[in-house]
């Protein structure tokens, strides 16, 4: 905005009327539009000459003030009343006096059921393709919440039903309440209101949306893109109760369980304590069975096992064991007494040998041991060169020792060492033929 003269400051302010008067310019610029909304008041006097009208955003808290001829209310196809949509069209204005603005319109066009049916079906087709509808994102209800968020209309039929319904299906059950409009331009905002308001409580654990049936105009709300992304966004588990069997918002299907009717919404929240109980009866009667049929298999298979012999007589096993264990300790004593007295009878013939070509046996037979004494030494004659004449002899028999001396050597035809060897030979053949008549005797064994 400019104007001649001095620039706008604190020094050079506009007056009231020059700011008045360049928002008007600028307003009166804007060329006239078409708008939706919803009427939430009309004043119609009689003899008047202008209508009075706020048309109301339904997804929001924003209205508009809006004036026209009676006669277009009058003449309207459709009976218009609040609460009614419908798509004007008109020019603002901006009254200087006042400093308010107005639409001025000179057509208004009610919104017919069909058309709402089919920008609901629009609607619905554009929240379908942002995935809004997939059953992935839903979310279970809890088998029993401690506290439900409740959002429906004040002392209303769906109220009763819900609260009613839950409390007898489980008593201790209980409820975080909020109360809102249900239809007409204010129920959106106040739904989407309290919805974010127990979204937030950290203790309701599912929220509920309940209403009772109405016309397509009455319902309009919850089939509201704003309400419906709400639901969508909500981190609590929602469910969505609107009217009966037959209506269908796009609130259902976005949210996490849809209810046909509000006791149903309540019958999918709450168990039944009597349904329950009786089903904790009959899985405690069949474990107490499956307890008592394991019982009575593990008795008689215990009944089997003790039957068995050898659990029936648990000793005779060990008599018949103690009966073999003597029966090897009578064989290992025959077999260590047979081997001791095989080697007795070894040592004893060994020993009689040893007696038999001992020296004292040969001394026994006659024979003698000479020795040469020289001084302390002694020493055994073998050959006459041993024993020159004169030398001091010593003399050894079977009793004792006899003190000689050598007068004189004689030679004989066979030397005695000769017959000595002969004797040794004799003795190593009777030591063969002792070792292998052992030998022999072991092996029979």
């Amino acid at each position: 905005m400019t104007q001649d003269g001095p620039a706008n400051s604190a020094e050079h302010p506009w007056p009231v009327r020059t700011v008045a008067l360049k928002v008007s310019q600028w307003i009166d610029r804007l060329g006239s539009v078409w708008v939706e909304g919803q009427i939430t008041q009309m004043n119609l006097r009689p003899g008047t000459r202008t209508a009075f009208l706020v048309l109301r955003d339904p997804s929001v808290d924003m209205s508009l003030s809006v004036t026209c001829d009676p006669e277009l209310i009058r003449r309207s196809p459709a009976p218009l009343q609040e609460g009614s949509r419908v798509v004007v069209y008109g020019k603002l204005s901006f009254f200087v006096g006042r400093g308010t603005i107005s639409l001025r319109v000179i057509e208004i066009r009610p919104v017919g059921v069909g058309e709402l049916l089919a920008r609901i079906e629009r609607l619905k087709a554009l929240l379908d393709a942002e995935g809004l509808f997939d059953p992935r994102r839903k979310r279970a209800l809890p088998f029993l919440p401690g506290t439900i968020g409740l959002i429906t209309g004040r002392a209303s039929a769906a109220e009763h039903d819900v609260l009613t319904v839950a409390r007898n299906r489980w008593p201790a059950v209980r409820f975080e309440v909020r109360n809102t409009a249900v239809q007409g331009p204010t129920a959106v905002p106040q739904i989407i209101a309290a919805l974010e308001e127990l979204d937030r409580d950290p203790v309701v654990e599912v929220i509920v949306l309940a209403r009772g049936g109405g016309s397509v105009e009455d319902l309009l709300p919850f089939s509201d893109e704003a309400l419906c992304r709400a639901v969508a966004a909500a981190t609590t588990p929602v469910v969505s109760a609107i009217g009966h069997e037959p209506d269908c918002p796009l609130s259902d299907l976005v949210a996490d369980a849809r209810a046909a009717t509000p006791t149903d919404a309540a019958k999918h929240i709450v168990p039944d304590a009597a349904a329950e109980f009786a089903g904790v009866r009959e899985l405690r009667s069949r474990a107490a069975a499956a307890l008592r049929g394991w019982v009575e298999r593990e008795t008689r298979a215990l009944a089997q096992l003790r039957s068995r012999p050898v659990l029936a007589d648990p000793l005779r096993e060990i008599g018949h064991r103690a009966e073999e264990v003597e029966r090897l300790r009578v064989s290992a004593r025959r077999c260590a007494e047979h081997l001791v007295e095989g080697e007795a009878t070894r040592t004893r013939h060994l020993r009689e040998k040893l007696v038999a070509v001992g020296p004292a046996a040969t001394l026994a037979r006659g024979y003698a041991v000479v020795q040469r004494v020289a001084g302390r030494e002694r020493h055994v004659v073998r050959t006459i060169e041993d024993a020159p004449a004169g030398s001091q002899l010593r003399i050894r028999v079977a009793d004792g020792a006899v003190t000689a001396a050598a007068l004189g050597a004689q030679q004989l035809g066979r030397s005695i060492v000769d017959r000595q060897s002969d004797v040794d030979r004799q003795s190593d053949v009777d030591r063969a033929h002792s070792r292998e008549d052992n030998s022999g005797e072991r092996n029979r064994r």
